[in-house]
């Protein structure tokens, strides 16, 4: 069963997936519900919009809707005060992958889906014994989404390092992230669309301006990037995760090498980017990345929080850190909603996890 949750209104009875399920009564007990986190300066002020999501990956804003994809295949949709979520299955043409850290990843909508009902996704999949991914058009009807187009296919794949990451950025072109499914040495192979970012048309050609000619590849070097986010000039910065430790933030630029695995930390070498900050010997396991005024606030799965990055000053603190692993974060002019992720096996769920949370930034 999935939840969404107001003040006002008792819980409902359980229903099937694609039933609309109404608010339900949501105490301070039940917002902060935790055992054995600690609790943040801003858990009296959070509110629980939505409750037993299953393996959440990201989260998009249409209008007055969240979208919400789940590594298992569904997109839920969530009203933005919590009236009503619906979930709807994914009907794709592969069948999905559901290993370790693959399924239905990244989600990203154009500016006329509301018109359309046309969105962007990007899946795992198994064929004769090797895993990929790859990045599909899907449209929704009323009680389920149909894969149809494919934009490009046969991103390399693997039991871990997916990446997954999509997003439209400010020049109407769709940018993906990929992992290095586990080979390091497929990052630094220009003709490999393994541990890049990736940049596209929206029709799913390539731009006239990619760096590299004929090529999707933006930057590479990466191993496993899952947060992008602009900021106010345009800038491109990405979140990757780092082997064990050394997990980055990076200022991400055409035709740069991020030097995955030939540096990491404050490594150099010629012809290779450093990070503009990284955790050091510690990890954060960041996953979605956010802008706004002036911070960029990203998701930290292992680290459990939310992380709010100054890229003036190159630091970073942490903002919440009461809700377990996080994957995703959107910021808003009222705040920050917040997918946690307890419910993929890596962490410790509350009987109410995976949750969409509002986090108020004042």
């Amino acid at each position: 069963m999935m939840t969404a949750c107001s003040p006002d209104t008792k819980q409902e009875p359980h229903r099937h997936e694609g039933e609309v399920v109404s608010k339900e009564e949501n105490d301070h007990e039940e917002q902060t519900e935790s055992a054995g986190r600690h609790k943040s300066e801003a858990v009296d002020k959070r509110q629980v919009i939505a409750k037993h999501l299953q393996e959440p990956w990201e989260i998009a804003l249409v209008g007055n809707t969240f979208y919400i994809s789940e590594r298992n295949g569904s997109i839920v949709t969530v009203t933005m005060n919590g009236d009503v979520q619906t979930r709807k299955p994914v009907r794709f043409e592969k069948d999905l992958s559901h290993q370790p850290e693959a399924g239905l990843l990244g989600i990203a909508f154009p500016s006329d889906f509301q018109e359309t009902k046309t969105a962007f996704a990007y899946y795992s999949y198994q064929e004769n014994g090797a895993f990929f991914q790859r990045v599909v058009t899907i449209k929704e009807s009323h009680d389920h989404w149909e894969e149809t187009s494919v934009l490009l296919d046969k991103i390399p794949g693997g039991r871990y390092h997916q990446g997954g990451r999509i997003e439209i950025g400010p020049d109407q072109k769709l940018y993906v992230t990929t992992g290095d499914a586990a080979k390091p040495e497929l990052s630094q192979e220009l003709d490999s669309l393994a541990g890049k970012i990736l940049r596209m048309n929206l029709d799913g050609s390539i731009p006239d301006d990619n760096p590299f000619g004929e090529s999707y590849v933006y930057s590479y070097g990466h191993r496993n990037p899952q947060g992008l986010a602009w900021n106010s000039d345009h800038e491109l910065y990405a979140t990757e995760h780092g082997s064990n430790a050394y997990d980055e933030i990076n200022k991400i630029e055409a035709g740069k090498n991020y030097g995955w695995p030939v540096i990491r930390g404050d490594e150099a070498a010629n012809g290779m980017a450093s990070p503009v900050l990284h955790s050091g010997e510690g990890t954060w396991a960041p996953s979605g990345m956010t802008y706004f005024a002036g911070y960029f606030y990203f998701a930290s799965l292992r680290g459990e929080s939310v992380r709010k990055f100054d890229p003036v000053n190159k630091t970073e603190e942490i903002m919440v850190s009461d809700v377990g692993r996080v994957r995703d974060v959107l910021a808003t002019n009222e705040g920050l909603y917040i997918i946690t992720n307890n419910t993929d096996g890596r962490g410790t769920p509350s009987k109410h996890d995976d949750q969409l949370i509002f986090i108020p930034l004042t």
